[in-house]
Protein backbone atom coordinates (compact mmCIF):
# COMPACT_ATOMS: atom_id res chain seq x y z
CA UNK A 1 0.00 0.00 0.00
CA UNK A 2 1.46 3.71 -0.68
CA UNK A 3 1.64 5.48 1.81
CA UNK A 4 2.41 9.50 2.22
CA UNK A 5 6.08 9.39 2.42
CA UNK A 6 6.44 7.08 -0.67
CA UNK A 7 6.29 7.80 -4.30
CA UNK A 8 3.58 7.25 -5.97
CA UNK A 9 4.40 4.37 -9.10
CA UNK A 10 3.94 5.68 -12.44
CA UNK A 11 1.44 4.00 -14.87
CA UNK A 12 1.87 4.82 -18.41
CA UNK A 13 1.10 1.67 -20.58
CA UNK A 14 -0.51 -0.90 -18.18
CA UNK A 15 -4.54 -2.04 -18.62
CA UNK A 16 -7.38 0.50 -17.52
CA UNK A 17 -7.83 -1.92 -14.71
CA UNK A 18 -4.44 -1.41 -13.41
CA UNK A 19 -4.30 2.16 -13.80
CA UNK A 20 -7.42 2.93 -11.81
CA UNK A 21 -6.76 0.91 -9.26
CA UNK A 22 -3.65 3.20 -8.58
CA UNK A 23 -5.36 5.83 -9.23
CA UNK A 24 -7.84 4.71 -6.04
CA UNK A 25 -4.82 4.06 -4.42
CA UNK A 26 -3.38 7.70 -4.64
CA UNK A 27 -6.39 9.23 -3.71
CA UNK A 28 -6.80 7.13 -0.78
CA UNK A 29 -3.53 7.41 1.33
CA UNK A 30 -1.80 10.71 -0.07
CA UNK A 31 -1.96 14.37 1.51
CA UNK A 32 -1.79 17.66 -0.14
CA UNK A 33 1.41 18.78 0.85
CA UNK A 34 3.05 15.15 -0.18
CA UNK A 35 2.07 15.41 -3.77
CA UNK A 36 2.47 19.11 -4.17
CA UNK A 37 6.00 18.68 -2.66
CA UNK A 38 6.70 15.61 -5.27
CA UNK A 39 4.55 17.83 -8.13
CA UNK A 40 7.00 21.06 -7.57
CA UNK A 41 10.54 19.62 -6.01
CA UNK A 42 11.34 23.65 -5.75
CA UNK A 43 9.23 24.60 -3.64
CA UNK A 44 10.53 25.96 -0.26
CA UNK A 45 8.91 25.42 2.94
CA UNK A 46 6.76 28.61 3.17
CA UNK A 47 5.86 28.57 -0.24
CA UNK A 48 4.50 25.18 0.03
CA UNK A 49 2.25 25.61 3.25
CA UNK A 50 1.12 29.34 0.96
CA UNK A 51 -0.20 26.64 -1.55
CA UNK A 52 -1.23 24.06 0.75
CA UNK A 53 -3.51 27.36 2.33
CA UNK A 54 -5.11 27.99 -1.25
CA UNK A 55 -6.05 24.66 -2.19
CA UNK A 56 -6.27 20.82 -1.65
CA UNK A 57 -5.92 18.21 -3.09
CA UNK A 58 -9.35 16.43 -4.30
CA UNK A 59 -9.15 13.80 -6.99
CA UNK A 60 -7.00 11.91 -9.27
CA UNK A 61 -8.35 11.95 -12.85
CA UNK A 62 -7.41 9.19 -15.41
CA UNK A 63 -8.90 8.45 -19.43
CA UNK A 64 -10.60 4.46 -19.71
CA UNK A 65 -11.71 3.44 -22.29
CA UNK A 66 -13.77 -0.01 -21.19
CA UNK A 67 -15.66 -2.30 -23.53
CA UNK A 68 -19.31 -0.98 -21.89
CA UNK A 69 -20.06 1.22 -18.63
CA UNK A 70 -20.90 -1.80 -17.23
CA UNK A 71 -18.12 -3.40 -17.26
CA UNK A 72 -16.20 -0.20 -15.66
CA UNK A 73 -18.94 0.36 -12.96
CA UNK A 74 -18.22 -3.23 -12.23
CA UNK A 75 -14.73 -2.51 -11.78
CA UNK A 76 -15.67 0.42 -9.77
CA UNK A 77 -17.86 -1.31 -7.17
CA UNK A 78 -14.90 -4.30 -6.90
CA UNK A 79 -12.80 -1.16 -5.24
CA UNK A 80 -16.03 -0.46 -3.14
CA UNK A 81 -16.92 2.41 -5.09
CA UNK A 82 -20.06 3.66 -5.89
CA UNK A 83 -20.55 4.70 -9.92
CA UNK A 84 -24.03 4.96 -9.85
CA UNK A 85 -24.42 8.85 -10.86
CA UNK A 86 -24.78 9.94 -14.30
CA UNK A 87 -21.74 10.08 -16.44
CA UNK A 88 -21.56 14.10 -17.20
CA UNK A 89 -20.33 15.42 -20.47
CA UNK A 90 -16.64 16.25 -20.73
CA UNK A 91 -16.31 19.20 -22.66
CA UNK A 92 -12.22 19.96 -22.41
CA UNK A 93 -11.18 16.24 -22.36
CA UNK A 94 -13.67 15.52 -25.26
CA UNK A 95 -12.09 18.92 -27.58
CA UNK A 96 -8.64 17.87 -26.44
CA UNK A 97 -9.01 14.61 -27.64
CA UNK A 98 -10.54 15.45 -31.01
CA UNK A 99 -7.89 18.13 -31.69
CA UNK A 100 -4.98 15.22 -30.40
CA UNK A 101 -6.26 12.77 -32.82
CA UNK A 102 -8.02 15.16 -35.48
CA UNK A 103 -11.15 13.86 -34.84
CA UNK A 104 -14.77 15.36 -35.03
CA UNK A 105 -15.56 15.83 -31.41
CA UNK A 106 -19.09 14.29 -32.16
CA UNK A 107 -17.25 10.99 -32.61
CA UNK A 108 -15.76 11.08 -29.41
CA UNK A 109 -18.61 10.38 -26.37
CA UNK A 110 -16.63 11.52 -23.73
CA UNK A 111 -18.39 11.57 -19.72
CA UNK A 112 -17.08 11.91 -16.52
CA UNK A 113 -17.98 10.00 -13.44
CA UNK A 114 -16.59 11.41 -10.28
CA UNK A 115 -17.16 8.24 -7.47
CA UNK A 116 -16.74 9.23 -4.17
CA UNK A 117 -13.41 8.22 -2.04
CA UNK A 118 -12.37 8.77 1.49
CA UNK A 119 -9.03 10.41 1.75
CA UNK A 120 -6.65 10.27 4.96
CA UNK A 121 -8.49 11.76 8.27
CA UNK A 122 -11.70 10.96 6.23
CA UNK A 123 -10.99 13.82 4.01
CA UNK A 124 -13.61 13.55 0.73
CA UNK A 125 -12.34 12.72 -2.26
CA UNK A 126 -13.01 11.29 -5.42
CA UNK A 127 -11.29 9.48 -8.34
CA UNK A 128 -12.09 11.50 -11.30
CA UNK A 129 -12.89 8.96 -14.44
CA UNK A 130 -12.94 10.06 -18.28
CA UNK A 131 -14.62 7.22 -20.00
CA UNK A 132 -14.58 6.65 -23.59
CA UNK A 133 -16.13 3.94 -24.30
CA UNK A 134 -14.21 1.86 -27.25
CA UNK A 135 -15.92 -1.62 -27.32
CA UNK A 136 -14.51 -4.70 -29.18
CA UNK A 137 -14.03 -3.94 -32.92
CA UNK A 138 -14.39 0.00 -32.56
CA UNK A 139 -12.51 2.44 -34.78
CA UNK A 140 -11.31 3.91 -31.89
CA UNK A 141 -9.31 1.12 -30.44
CA UNK A 142 -6.22 3.30 -31.75
CA UNK A 143 -7.01 5.86 -29.78
CA UNK A 144 -7.54 3.96 -26.71
CA UNK A 145 -3.84 2.39 -27.14
CA UNK A 146 -2.34 5.60 -27.63
CA UNK A 147 -4.30 6.90 -24.72
CA UNK A 148 -3.01 4.08 -21.76
CA UNK A 149 0.33 4.36 -23.44
CA UNK A 150 1.01 8.79 -22.86
CA UNK A 151 -1.10 8.96 -19.89
CA UNK A 152 -2.26 12.25 -21.69
CA UNK A 153 -5.33 12.89 -19.48
CA UNK A 154 -3.68 11.55 -15.91
CA UNK A 155 -3.52 14.21 -13.35
CA UNK A 156 -3.37 15.59 -10.34
CA UNK A 157 -6.32 17.76 -8.93
CA UNK A 158 -6.32 20.59 -6.50
CA UNK A 159 -9.29 22.53 -5.93
CA UNK A 160 -8.73 26.51 -5.35
CA UNK A 161 -10.18 27.50 -2.13
CA UNK A 162 -12.33 30.91 -1.86
CA UNK A 163 -11.18 31.72 -5.73
CA UNK A 164 -10.83 34.55 -7.03
CA UNK A 165 -8.53 36.20 -9.74
CA UNK A 166 -5.96 37.37 -7.88
CA UNK A 167 -5.81 34.11 -6.02
CA UNK A 168 -6.04 32.49 -9.22
CA UNK A 169 -3.27 34.25 -11.18
CA UNK A 170 -0.55 33.96 -8.26
CA UNK A 171 -0.95 30.14 -8.05
CA UNK A 172 -0.67 30.44 -11.72
CA UNK A 173 2.42 32.27 -11.31
CA UNK A 174 3.80 29.98 -8.34
CA UNK A 175 3.72 26.79 -10.51
CA UNK A 176 5.38 28.39 -13.48
CA UNK A 177 8.09 30.62 -11.42
CA UNK A 178 9.04 25.83 -10.40
CA UNK A 179 9.26 25.37 -14.23
CA UNK A 180 5.34 23.67 -14.38
CA UNK A 181 3.46 25.23 -17.48
CA UNK A 182 0.49 25.53 -18.93
CA UNK A 183 -1.14 22.65 -20.32
CA UNK A 184 -4.83 23.80 -21.54
CA UNK A 185 -8.12 23.91 -19.82
CA UNK A 186 -11.28 25.14 -20.41
CA UNK A 187 -14.83 26.50 -18.59
CA UNK A 188 -16.96 23.41 -18.47
CA UNK A 189 -20.38 25.41 -18.24
CA UNK A 190 -22.24 21.56 -17.12
CA UNK A 191 -20.82 22.35 -13.93
CA UNK A 192 -19.94 25.67 -14.10
CA UNK A 193 -16.03 25.40 -12.90
CA UNK A 194 -12.87 26.54 -14.61
CA UNK A 195 -10.03 23.80 -14.71
CA UNK A 196 -6.28 25.22 -15.18
CA UNK A 197 -4.08 22.18 -16.89
CA UNK A 198 -0.33 22.10 -16.04
CA UNK A 199 2.78 19.88 -17.45
CA UNK A 200 5.05 19.46 -14.00
CA UNK A 201 8.76 19.80 -14.19
CA UNK A 202 10.64 17.15 -15.37
CA UNK A 203 12.49 16.27 -11.76
CA UNK A 204 9.03 15.82 -10.68
CA UNK A 205 8.56 13.00 -8.46
CA UNK A 206 4.44 12.34 -9.02
CA UNK A 207 2.64 9.19 -10.03
CA UNK A 208 1.36 11.54 -12.93
CA UNK A 209 2.82 14.79 -14.63
CA UNK A 210 0.18 17.11 -15.29
CA UNK A 211 -1.35 18.79 -12.62
CA UNK A 212 -4.89 20.45 -12.62
CA UNK A 213 -6.41 23.67 -10.44
CA UNK A 214 -10.32 23.49 -10.33
CA UNK A 215 -11.84 26.86 -9.36
CA UNK A 216 -15.80 26.80 -8.91
CA UNK A 217 -17.31 28.99 -11.36
CA UNK A 218 -16.55 30.90 -14.54
CA UNK A 219 -13.24 32.35 -14.61
CA UNK A 220 -12.60 32.42 -18.39
CA UNK A 221 -10.60 36.09 -18.35
CA UNK A 222 -8.10 34.28 -16.06
CA UNK A 223 -7.95 31.34 -18.27
CA UNK A 224 -7.43 33.08 -21.55
CA UNK A 225 -4.39 34.57 -20.29
CA UNK A 226 -3.25 30.41 -19.20
CA UNK A 227 -4.19 29.40 -22.60
CA UNK A 228 -2.23 31.45 -24.60
CA UNK A 229 0.94 30.71 -22.83
CA UNK A 230 0.00 26.78 -23.92
CA UNK A 231 -0.67 28.08 -27.12
CA UNK A 232 2.35 30.04 -27.78
CA UNK A 233 4.21 26.31 -26.70
CA UNK A 234 1.94 24.45 -29.42
CA UNK A 235 2.92 26.17 -32.70
CA UNK A 236 1.35 23.22 -35.18
CA UNK A 237 -2.04 24.12 -33.15
CA UNK A 238 -1.39 27.61 -33.29
CA UNK A 239 -0.99 27.93 -37.25
CA UNK A 240 -4.00 25.64 -37.56
CA UNK A 241 -6.04 27.88 -34.99
CA UNK A 242 -5.03 30.81 -37.12
CA UNK A 243 -5.52 29.73 -40.72
CA UNK A 244 -8.97 28.50 -39.93
CA UNK A 245 -9.59 32.27 -38.74
CA UNK A 246 -12.03 32.63 -42.02
CA UNK A 247 -14.43 29.33 -40.53
CA UNK A 248 -14.81 31.91 -37.07
CA UNK A 249 -15.85 35.06 -39.26
CA UNK A 250 -18.37 33.11 -41.54
CA UNK A 251 -19.83 31.65 -38.31
CA UNK A 252 -20.45 34.60 -36.50
CA UNK A 253 -21.58 36.19 -39.61
CA UNK A 254 -24.17 33.55 -39.82
CA UNK A 255 -25.31 34.33 -36.67
CA UNK A 256 -25.82 37.79 -37.50
CA UNK A 257 -27.76 37.04 -40.91
CA UNK A 258 -29.68 34.45 -39.41
CA UNK A 259 -31.15 36.46 -36.89
CA UNK A 260 -29.88 33.64 -34.54
CA UNK A 261 -29.17 35.85 -31.23
CA UNK A 262 -32.22 37.26 -31.55
CA UNK A 263 -34.19 34.15 -31.14
CA UNK A 264 -32.34 33.56 -27.97
CA UNK A 265 -31.97 34.91 -24.71
CA UNK A 266 -29.37 35.53 -22.27
CA UNK A 267 -31.09 33.73 -19.19
CA UNK A 268 -33.60 30.95 -20.32
CA UNK A 269 -32.48 28.57 -22.72
CA UNK A 270 -34.03 27.62 -25.84
CA UNK A 271 -34.39 24.31 -27.30
CA UNK A 272 -33.10 23.60 -31.41
CA UNK A 273 -36.01 22.98 -32.55
CA UNK A 274 -37.69 26.03 -31.49
CA UNK A 275 -34.91 27.81 -32.63
CA UNK A 276 -34.21 26.27 -36.34
CA UNK A 277 -38.52 26.90 -36.58
CA UNK A 278 -37.30 30.63 -35.81
CA UNK A 279 -34.61 30.98 -37.92
CA UNK A 280 -36.02 29.40 -41.00
CA UNK A 281 -33.05 26.64 -40.77
CA UNK A 282 -31.97 22.53 -41.09
CA UNK A 283 -32.45 21.30 -37.39
CA UNK A 284 -29.45 19.41 -38.10
CA UNK A 285 -26.91 21.80 -39.82
CA UNK A 286 -27.82 24.39 -36.96
CA UNK A 287 -26.76 22.15 -34.28
CA UNK A 288 -23.66 22.09 -35.92
CA UNK A 289 -23.17 25.81 -36.01
CA UNK A 290 -24.23 26.29 -32.78
CA UNK A 291 -21.68 23.06 -31.20
CA UNK A 292 -19.21 25.50 -32.90
CA UNK A 293 -20.95 28.78 -31.49
CA UNK A 294 -20.32 27.03 -28.20
CA UNK A 295 -17.09 26.50 -28.43
CA UNK A 296 -16.01 30.44 -29.46
CA UNK A 297 -18.23 31.18 -25.89
CA UNK A 298 -21.18 32.94 -27.58
CA UNK A 299 -23.68 30.70 -26.36
CA UNK A 300 -24.02 27.89 -24.04
CA UNK A 301 -25.40 24.22 -24.08
CA UNK A 302 -27.17 22.97 -20.75
CA UNK A 303 -30.37 20.24 -20.71
CA UNK A 304 -32.74 22.79 -21.81
CA UNK A 305 -31.21 24.47 -24.94
CA UNK A 306 -28.96 26.84 -25.60
CA UNK A 307 -28.53 30.27 -24.02
CA UNK A 308 -26.45 33.44 -25.16
CA UNK A 309 -23.31 34.63 -23.12
CA UNK A 310 -22.43 38.25 -22.70
CA UNK A 311 -20.16 38.21 -25.71
CA UNK A 312 -23.16 36.22 -27.78
CA UNK A 313 -25.53 38.94 -26.94
CA UNK A 314 -23.79 41.89 -28.91
CA UNK A 315 -25.08 39.77 -31.84
CA UNK A 316 -28.74 40.80 -31.70
CA UNK A 317 -29.61 43.23 -33.26
CA UNK A 318 -31.50 45.66 -30.52
CA UNK A 319 -29.13 45.08 -27.33
CA UNK A 320 -26.97 47.91 -26.26
CA UNK A 321 -23.91 48.61 -28.44
CA UNK A 322 -24.82 45.67 -30.45
CA UNK A 323 -21.86 44.89 -32.50
CA UNK A 324 -24.50 43.28 -35.24
CA UNK A 325 -23.73 45.13 -38.26
CA UNK A 326 -19.86 45.40 -37.61
CA UNK A 327 -19.70 41.28 -37.83
CA UNK A 328 -21.89 41.61 -41.04
CA UNK A 329 -19.48 43.82 -42.41
CA UNK A 330 -16.42 42.21 -41.54
CA UNK A 331 -18.60 38.54 -42.96
CA UNK A 332 -19.71 40.43 -45.85
CA UNK A 333 -18.04 42.57 -48.34
CA UNK A 334 -14.86 43.29 -46.82
CA UNK A 335 -14.65 39.31 -46.50
CA UNK A 336 -14.69 38.82 -49.94
CA UNK A 337 -12.15 41.74 -51.28
CA UNK A 338 -9.57 40.61 -48.36
CA UNK A 339 -8.89 37.30 -50.28
CA UNK A 340 -7.46 39.87 -52.83
CA UNK A 341 -4.91 40.17 -49.70
CA UNK A 342 -2.06 39.06 -51.74
CA UNK A 343 -3.05 41.25 -54.98
CA UNK A 344 -2.48 44.56 -52.59
CA UNK A 345 0.66 43.62 -51.02
CA UNK A 346 2.12 42.97 -54.52
CA UNK A 347 0.71 45.85 -55.99
CA UNK A 348 -0.13 48.26 -53.67
CA UNK A 349 -3.60 48.52 -54.67
CA UNK A 350 -6.58 48.23 -52.69
CA UNK A 351 -7.92 45.08 -53.33
CA UNK A 352 -11.70 45.90 -52.52
CA UNK A 353 -11.16 48.09 -55.90
CA UNK A 354 -10.07 45.77 -57.93
CA UNK A 355 -13.02 43.19 -56.95
CA UNK A 356 -15.67 45.51 -56.96
CA UNK A 357 -14.29 48.52 -59.24
CA UNK A 358 -14.40 51.33 -57.34
CA UNK A 359 -13.68 52.64 -53.31
CA UNK A 360 -15.92 51.31 -50.54
CA UNK A 361 -17.87 54.98 -49.95
CA UNK A 362 -18.51 55.32 -53.35
CA UNK A 363 -19.74 51.35 -53.79
CA UNK A 364 -22.03 51.36 -50.51
CA UNK A 365 -23.30 55.44 -51.08
CA UNK A 366 -25.16 53.66 -54.22
CA UNK A 367 -26.12 50.32 -51.99
CA UNK A 368 -28.34 52.21 -49.45
CA UNK A 369 -28.65 49.01 -47.21
CA UNK A 370 -24.89 48.48 -47.50
CA UNK A 371 -24.81 51.82 -46.84
CA UNK A 372 -27.21 51.53 -43.93
CA UNK A 373 -24.63 48.28 -42.36
CA UNK A 374 -21.80 50.69 -43.36
CA UNK A 375 -22.71 53.48 -40.81
CA UNK A 376 -24.51 51.26 -38.14
CA UNK A 377 -21.38 49.27 -38.25
CA UNK A 378 -18.97 52.40 -37.41
CA UNK A 379 -21.07 53.30 -34.44
CA UNK A 380 -21.00 49.45 -32.94
CA UNK A 381 -17.83 50.24 -31.91
CA UNK A 382 -18.91 53.14 -30.44
CA UNK A 383 -17.45 51.97 -26.43
CA UNK A 384 -14.19 53.45 -27.76
CA UNK A 385 -16.00 57.08 -27.06
CA UNK A 386 -17.05 56.39 -23.69
CA UNK A 387 -13.98 58.47 -21.96
CA UNK A 388 -14.22 61.64 -24.15
CA UNK A 389 -16.99 63.63 -22.54
CA UNK A 390 -15.02 63.71 -19.83
CA UNK A 391 -11.71 64.90 -21.96
CA UNK A 392 -10.19 67.95 -20.67
CA UNK A 393 -10.85 70.33 -24.04
CA UNK A 394 -14.60 69.37 -24.12
CA UNK A 395 -14.94 69.70 -20.45
CA UNK A 396 -13.49 73.15 -20.69
CA UNK A 397 -15.91 73.85 -23.66
CA UNK A 398 -19.07 73.15 -21.93
CA UNK A 399 -18.40 74.53 -19.10
CA UNK A 400 -18.00 77.81 -20.28
CA UNK A 401 -19.62 81.12 -19.88
CA UNK A 402 -21.15 80.86 -23.26
CA UNK A 403 -22.48 78.08 -25.74
CA UNK A 404 -19.59 76.38 -27.87
CA UNK A 405 -19.55 74.88 -30.81
CA UNK A 406 -18.41 71.57 -31.77
CA UNK A 407 -17.72 70.42 -35.47
CA UNK A 408 -17.87 67.09 -36.11
CA UNK A 409 -16.36 66.36 -39.49
CA UNK A 410 -17.08 63.46 -41.29
CA UNK A 411 -19.27 62.15 -38.23
CA UNK A 412 -21.12 59.66 -39.43
CA UNK A 413 -24.71 59.15 -38.09
CA UNK A 414 -23.11 61.46 -35.20
CA UNK A 415 -22.90 58.60 -32.39
CA UNK A 416 -20.07 60.51 -30.66
CA UNK A 417 -21.66 63.88 -31.41
CA UNK A 418 -24.68 62.61 -29.47
CA UNK A 419 -22.88 61.52 -26.96
CA UNK A 420 -20.72 64.75 -26.46
CA UNK A 421 -24.38 66.68 -26.76
CA UNK A 422 -26.08 64.55 -24.14
CA UNK A 423 -22.98 64.56 -21.63
CA UNK A 424 -22.50 68.96 -22.26
CA UNK A 425 -26.16 70.66 -22.70
CA UNK A 426 -24.40 74.04 -23.20
CA UNK A 427 -22.70 72.27 -26.12
CA UNK A 428 -23.96 73.04 -29.70
CA UNK A 429 -23.26 71.17 -32.46
CA UNK A 430 -22.23 70.99 -36.60
CA UNK A 431 -22.43 67.60 -38.18
CA UNK A 432 -20.43 67.64 -41.62
CA UNK A 433 -21.05 64.70 -43.97
CA UNK A 434 -21.90 63.23 -47.03
CA UNK A 435 -25.75 63.70 -48.00
CA UNK A 436 -26.87 60.50 -47.66
CA UNK A 437 -25.61 60.28 -44.39
CA UNK A 438 -27.12 63.73 -42.97
CA UNK A 439 -30.66 62.25 -43.10
CA UNK A 440 -29.51 59.14 -41.37
CA UNK A 441 -27.47 61.46 -38.80
CA UNK A 442 -30.82 63.71 -38.42
CA UNK A 443 -33.06 60.56 -37.04
CA UNK A 444 -30.01 59.49 -34.59
CA UNK A 445 -29.66 62.62 -33.15
CA UNK A 446 -33.26 63.18 -32.76
CA UNK A 447 -33.89 59.92 -31.52
CA UNK A 448 -31.05 60.83 -28.86
CA UNK A 449 -32.87 64.03 -28.18
CA UNK A 450 -29.73 66.27 -28.69
CA UNK A 451 -31.20 66.91 -32.55
CA UNK A 452 -32.23 70.88 -31.54
CA UNK A 453 -28.62 71.73 -30.68
CA UNK A 454 -27.13 70.56 -34.11
CA UNK A 455 -27.17 72.15 -37.24
CA UNK A 456 -25.75 70.03 -40.42
CA UNK A 457 -23.56 70.94 -43.32
CA UNK A 458 -23.76 68.32 -46.52
CA UNK A 459 -20.57 68.06 -48.53
CA UNK A 460 -16.89 66.87 -48.35
CA UNK A 461 -13.77 68.27 -46.52
CA UNK A 462 -13.33 71.32 -48.55
CA UNK A 463 -16.55 72.34 -46.54
CA UNK A 464 -15.18 72.07 -43.22
CA UNK A 465 -17.07 75.09 -41.23
CA UNK A 466 -15.53 77.78 -39.66
CA UNK A 467 -15.75 79.32 -36.43
CA UNK A 468 -16.10 75.99 -34.60
CA UNK A 469 -14.78 75.61 -30.71
CA UNK A 470 -13.66 72.11 -30.88
CA UNK A 471 -13.17 70.15 -34.02
CA UNK A 472 -13.47 65.90 -34.17
CA UNK A 473 -12.22 64.05 -36.33
CA UNK A 474 -12.74 60.70 -35.21
CA UNK A 475 -11.73 57.42 -37.46
CA UNK A 476 -11.23 59.27 -40.39
CA UNK A 477 -7.41 60.32 -41.43
CA UNK A 478 -7.05 56.34 -41.29
CA UNK A 479 -9.07 55.67 -44.45
CA UNK A 480 -6.84 57.83 -46.51
CA UNK A 481 -3.17 58.05 -47.49
CA UNK A 482 -0.34 60.56 -46.44
CA UNK A 483 -1.43 63.02 -49.11
CA UNK A 484 -4.79 63.05 -48.68
CA UNK A 485 -4.72 63.21 -45.07
CA UNK A 486 -2.67 66.30 -45.40
CA UNK A 487 -5.52 68.41 -47.53
CA UNK A 488 -7.82 66.87 -44.91
CA UNK A 489 -5.55 68.77 -41.96
CA UNK A 490 -5.25 71.68 -44.06
CA UNK A 491 -9.17 72.26 -44.79
CA UNK A 492 -9.58 71.85 -40.59
CA UNK A 493 -6.03 74.51 -40.32
CA UNK A 494 -8.40 76.91 -42.41
CA UNK A 495 -11.53 76.75 -40.87
CA UNK A 496 -10.60 76.79 -36.79
CA UNK A 497 -10.23 79.98 -35.15
CA UNK A 498 -6.68 80.57 -33.40
CA UNK A 499 -8.07 79.17 -29.90
CA UNK A 500 -9.73 76.20 -31.62
CA UNK A 501 -8.88 72.37 -30.19
CA UNK A 502 -9.05 69.38 -32.97
CA UNK A 503 -9.34 65.93 -31.52
CA UNK A 504 -8.24 63.37 -33.72
CA UNK A 505 -9.38 59.44 -32.68
CA UNK A 506 -7.40 56.94 -34.26
CA UNK A 507 -5.54 53.73 -33.61
CA UNK A 508 -2.18 53.97 -33.00
CA UNK A 509 1.21 51.76 -33.86
CA UNK A 510 3.21 50.73 -31.79
CA UNK A 511 6.54 52.37 -31.76
CA UNK A 512 8.43 49.44 -30.27
CA UNK A 513 6.38 46.91 -32.54
CA UNK A 514 4.69 45.09 -29.43
CA UNK A 515 1.49 44.00 -30.24
CA UNK A 516 -1.45 46.17 -30.56
CA UNK A 517 -5.20 46.10 -32.32
CA UNK A 518 -4.04 49.00 -35.08
CA UNK A 519 -1.55 46.59 -36.48
CA UNK A 520 -4.33 44.58 -37.69
CA UNK A 521 -6.52 47.17 -38.83
CA UNK A 522 -3.62 48.40 -40.88
CA UNK A 523 -4.06 45.22 -43.09
CA UNK A 524 -7.36 45.45 -43.42
CA UNK A 525 -6.87 49.94 -44.27
CA UNK A 526 -4.88 48.27 -46.94
CA UNK A 527 -6.77 45.92 -48.40
CA UNK A 528 -10.32 47.34 -48.41
CA UNK A 529 -10.09 51.07 -47.64
CA UNK A 530 -6.96 51.82 -49.38
CA UNK A 531 -5.88 53.65 -45.92
CA UNK A 532 -3.44 52.96 -43.14
CA UNK A 533 -2.68 53.20 -39.76
CA UNK A 534 -0.42 55.48 -38.18
CA UNK A 535 1.99 55.80 -35.13
CA UNK A 536 2.41 58.85 -32.90
CA UNK A 537 5.34 60.57 -34.66
CA UNK A 538 3.31 59.76 -38.16
CA UNK A 539 0.38 62.25 -37.42
CA UNK A 540 3.24 64.45 -35.57
CA UNK A 541 4.62 65.28 -38.77
CA UNK A 542 0.91 65.30 -40.95
CA UNK A 543 -0.25 67.43 -38.49
CA UNK A 544 3.32 69.75 -38.64
CA UNK A 545 2.72 69.91 -42.17
CA UNK A 546 -0.82 71.41 -41.97
CA UNK A 547 0.32 74.10 -39.30
CA UNK A 548 -1.35 72.50 -36.50
CA UNK A 549 0.97 70.75 -33.54
CA UNK A 550 0.21 67.20 -31.59
CA UNK A 551 -0.39 68.68 -27.61
CA UNK A 552 -0.87 64.85 -25.91
CA UNK A 553 -2.30 61.97 -26.66
CA UNK A 554 -4.38 59.53 -24.46
CA UNK A 555 -5.87 55.65 -24.83
CA UNK A 556 -9.29 55.12 -25.62
CA UNK A 557 -11.28 51.65 -25.06
CA UNK A 558 -11.00 49.19 -28.04
CA UNK A 559 -6.67 50.17 -28.74
CA UNK A 560 -7.97 53.47 -30.20
CA UNK A 561 -6.18 56.84 -28.92
CA UNK A 562 -7.38 60.58 -28.96
CA UNK A 563 -4.82 63.16 -29.93
CA UNK A 564 -4.99 66.85 -28.79
CA UNK A 565 -4.13 69.10 -31.77
CA UNK A 566 -4.15 72.48 -31.99
CA UNK A 567 -2.97 75.11 -34.40
CA UNK A 568 0.45 75.79 -34.29
CA UNK A 569 0.52 79.53 -33.75
CA UNK A 570 -2.05 79.19 -31.11
CA UNK A 571 -0.64 79.92 -27.45
CA UNK A 572 0.81 77.22 -25.68
CA UNK A 573 -0.66 75.91 -22.37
Amino acid sequence: MTTQTQTPTRTSGRDDTARLSAAIDIVRHQHTATLLALLLPGLDGPELRALVDRCRFVHAGLLVCPPSMAQLRAELAAHGLDADDPRLPSVVVRERLALRHRRDVADLDVGILRPAVRGLDGERRAVEVFVLPVPPGSELADIAAHEREREHEAHLAFEVRRPDPLVLRGLCATFARHGAFADGGGYNPHEDGTVFYFTAPADSKAAYRRLELYASGDHRQVLAAHLEDFRTRQPAETLLRLSTGAWTTQALATCARLGLADAMETGAAVGLATLARAVDADPPSLARLLRYLTMLDMVVEDANGFRLTEAGALLRANSPGSMRPLTLMYGGPFYRSFALLTHSVRTGDTGFERLFGENHFDYFARRPELAACFDESMAASARMFDPLPAHPVITAAGDAAGPRTVVDVAGGTGELLGRLLAARPNLRGVLLERPHVVAAARRSLDAAGVGERCAYRAGDFADVPAGGDVYVLSRVLHDWDDERCGQILRHCAAAMPVHADLLVVERLLPADGSPAPAIAWDLHMMCNVGGRERGVDHYGRLLGDAGLRLVDASPLPLGASVLHVRRADAARP
